[in-house]
């Protein structure tokens, strides 16, 4: 799920639940201009720290064997993001997956987005 600064969600991508959601982050990134991409340790990859002269605020992973800097401080300020995702886990059909399609889950998710969305205006 790509977010705004202010946590509110831009853009949801759906991925299998045995998938690592990295491979989708490029694609969802696609089009938006960010100037920064805060992302946890297990987005660290090359191809999406150099991704379209963004600066890329994630810590590298410990096995890197050339680790780079990353901003700290601006790291630590990713808290609305986290805050986006526990506020999505309210919705007891999120958490729970109670919806056996894929199509109906993540209809789900948009319509909790559309709500967030209108809370915050």
């Amino acid at each position: 799920m790509a977010a705004d600064a202010r946590g509110r969600p831009v853009r949801c991508r759906l991925t299998a639940g045995h998938r690592h959601d990295a491979p989708q982050a490029l694609p969802l990134l696609e089009g938006l201009a960010p100037a920064y991409l805060v992302a946890d340790r297990g987005y660290d990859s090359d191809p999406l720290v150099a991704a379209r002269g963004t600066c890329a605020v994630i810590p590298p992973r410990r096995k890197r064997h050339h680790p780079r800097a990353y901003h700290a401080a601006r790291y630590a300020q990713r808290h609305p993001v986290e805050r986006l995702f526990s506020r999505l886990k309210q919705f007891r059909r999120v958490a729970t997956r109670y919806d056996k399609l894929d199509r109906h889950f993540l209809a789900f998710i948009h319509l909790a987005a559309t709500v967030l969305w209108l809370r915050d205006c």
